[in-house]
């Protein structure tokens, strides 16, 4: 046996409440080796970039899964050392089979991974992990069949960024992002799907409300479908202030001109945060025609609280993801430099978001008229994955520009975020029957999704590929995108960033403009 991952000591939000009883059943997933991640990645580049001629060409799942799946001799070497320790239950729970998963007692679990689990308290919500401070597995068969164990080491919490504040309307983002805020009935094979965690809901009345309020011009039916993960539910109340955010955006920007909305609610009968991010991905994977934007509100309080290794196994099912053709939208966070609130001036060096993954559209916020980059909006640079080609020149523009400034904050040489951006503070919403107004990243993301989703509509009924893996497309098109040179997002006891002319780590590329972004993608 060899020590596979360790960590050193838990954050301090965290309580040890001591072992559980060795009866505890734990269910346990091994993440396998995939056979040509390599490959893949390199053919996600040239269908990814504009200038390539086999841009927009999209892998069906197929495709994709030649390349996710383990080898046989993979499955056989680690079912082998399973059934040492009496499990032969493992069950596939990715389509690639790169994931396994089995139950096993706590007490089993400490002598096949010499182990000693522990209960743990998160103090700010209460919840509590069963987790382990490190794990050891057969020497034969780490790294070359085995990535990594879950759940052992990771002291991850998801948050609930989108906070409530002391406005921003469709109609008022249609004017300044010079987007017509057309009706349609006709069906578009335009698919936009929306992300729900933390037991968030949104109550259908409150949408025919709001809807009512903002969109008049829409028919009162105009809603969307649902579909669950992991025991998730479409329990209407109470109605959750994200879920509300979310799906109240997108039905009225993107859902009233024809676009389905599909709302997929994630439960937690994976037991954490990580797991359901993994589980929506691998379900999404899984489908033959998976919804071709997808926007995610919630995240991790940072980076270096997900182990790297779950990191880049999450990161690689992005991957996979763009290269089916799926726009990732996530919203960048709501810290500053200091990537979460409850961070505040603690930290010594800038903290970066999670996911910060280079396969996902990070949207940051912007706030008032002429916009400036928002004092909270979370942006700078991977601790986990390194500066990709299609930001280089961008990036590294800004850098030059800053000289010298927080040089030993943060890695100069990391993934830079945001990507783009788009209004998130005083949003309009609806909640329980009653107008409120919101802030945070999280009211940013499902705004561009629905944008994105848009121009994919067109794209489809004028015989094009959808947009699909954003990012090189953003970076090479800036002029699709207003550019906001003023705001800074403070945090760790500085005043963080600040934007500047070009991208820059408060505001991204900038806030879209329509027109602009269609004659990019090459709509008349």
């Amino acid at each position: 046996m060899i020590l596979h991952e360790r960590v050193a000591r838990v954050s301090p939000e965290f309580f040890d409440l001591g072992p559980p009883e060795g009866s505890t059943v734990l269910n346990l997933r091994i993440n396998l080796v995939s056979s040509d991640l390599t490959s893949l990645e390199e053919i996600l580049k040239h269908i990814s970039a504009p200038s390539s001629p086999t841009y927009g060409r999209w892998l069906s799942r197929e495709q994709v899964e030649a390349y996710v799946r383990p080898s046989a001799a993979t499955r056989t070497l680690v079912n082998a050392w399973l059934a040492q320790h009496d499990i032969t239950n493992a069950q596939n729970i990715s389509s690639a089979g790169d994931w396994i998963s089995f139950p096993i007692t706590i007490s089993a679990a400490n002598r096949m991974l010499g182990a000693n689990f522990s209960t743990y308290a998160h103090k700010p919500s209460g919840t509590r992990y069963i987790r382990t401070l490190a794990y050891s597995i057969p020497a034969a068969l780490r790294n070359a069949h085995i990535r990594l164990i879950h759940p052992t080491t990771s002291y991850a919490y998801v948050l609930l960024p989108c906070p409530a504040f002391d406005v921003v309307t469709p109609a008022c983002l249609g004017t300044l992002y010079n987007m017509p805020l057309t009706t349609g009935t006709e069906n578009s094979d335009s698919q936009l799907a929306v992300t729900g965690f933390n037991n968030e809901f949104e109550d259908l009345q409150d949408l025919r409300i709001f809807l009512a309020d903002t969109r008049p011009d829409t028919s009162s039916s105009t809603g969307f479908t649902v579909e669950t993960v992991d025991g998730g539910r479409n329990q209407q109340y109470p109605a959750g202030l994200e879920a509300a955010v979310d799906l109240q955006y997108t039905v009225a920007l993107a859902g009233a001109t024809g676009v389905p909305v599909n709302f997929i609610s994630v439960g937690q009968n994976n037991g954490d945060g990580e797991s359901g991010f993994m589980d929506f991905a691998h379900a999404l994977l899984a489908k033959n025609a998976p919804p071709q934007v997808v926007t995610t509100s919630y995240a991790f309080n940072s980076e270096g609280t997900v182990p790297e290794t779950i990191a880049r196994s999450l990161c690689d099912t992005y991957m996979a993801l763009a290269a089916r053709g799926v726009s990732l939208c996530f919203s960048a966070g709501d810290g500053g430099v200091a990537a979460s609130k409850s961070q505040g001036n603690r930290c010594n060096r800038f903290l970066s978001v999670f996911p910060s993954c280079p396969y996902i559209t990070l949207v940051g916020a912007t706030q008032g008229i002429p916009e400036q980059g928002a004092y909270f909006s979370s942006g700078g640079f991977s601790e986990y994955f390194p500066q990709q080609d299609w930001q280089s020149n961008a990036v590294n523009a800004y850098l030059e520009q800053l000289g010298p400034q927080y040089e030993n904050l943060f890695n100069r040489a990391g993934r830079g975020y945001p990507d783009v951006s788009t209004q998130g503070y005083k949003i309009e919403i609806i909640l329980q029957g009653q107008a409120r107004l919101v802030a945070g990243t999280s009211c940013s993301s499902p705004i561009l999704a629905a944008m994105i989703a848009r121009l994919n509509d067109e794209l489809l009924k004028a015989g094009k590929p959808v947009l699909g893996f954003l990012n090189p497309w953003l970076y090479a098109n800036p002029g699709a995108f207003n550019d906001i040179t003023s705001g800074n997002n403070p945090g760790c006891g500085t005043e963080g960033f600040s934007a500047a002319n070009g991208w820059d780590p408060v505001t991204g590329l900038g806030t879209p403009n329509y027109p602009a972004m269609r004659a990019a993608a090459g709509l008349n």
